[in-house]
């Protein structure tokens, strides 16, 4: 058997973080990822994806991620109901991550460029300076 999703999209608002009753930390968010087509008014349309961390990596994505921010997520897809207040049973479809990559600077981050695995001032990866850019901009 195989369930392996992997996204990139943009955060579409900040993320939600809590504990568990039991202490364990949990981080969720919505990613906004295009579709590879246009509609019938050439405009191109988006799912809305919820996203579920736990433990460190919750930990780390509310530290670092913010409204807009591009990541790519790799997880599994889950569906789990639950009994409304109404009675009536809710079904929920959500991708339970297992790694969050971020893709590009953060303009608020406290530590590093953005990038919180990095040492301050940095580039990403060694002989790699990111490019500031917008893709409109870019030569490919």
């Amino acid at each position: 058997m195989l369930n392996k999703v992997i996204l990139i999209g943009r955060l579409t608002r900040d993320p939600d973080y809590r504990s568990t009753p039991s202490n364990v930390s949990v981080c969720t968010f919505t990613l906004a990822v295009d579709r590879n087509f246009t509609n019938q008014q050439g405009e191109r349309e988006a799912d809305f994806i919820p996203i579920v961390t736990w433990r460190n990596l919750a930990d780390t994505c509310h530290r670092y991620l913010s409204k807009g921010r591009l990541v790519a997520v790799s997880g599994r897809l889950q569906t789990r109901s639950y009994e409304g207040n109404d009675g009536q049973k809710r079904y929920v479809t959500e991708v339970v991550a297992d790694e969050v990559r971020f893709l590009e600077r953060s303009t608020t981050s406290t530590q590093g460029e953005g990038f919180p695995h990095n040492p301050a001032g940095s580039s990403p990866a060694p002989g790699f300076e990111p490019i500031d850019e917008e893709d409109d901009e870019l030569p490919f």
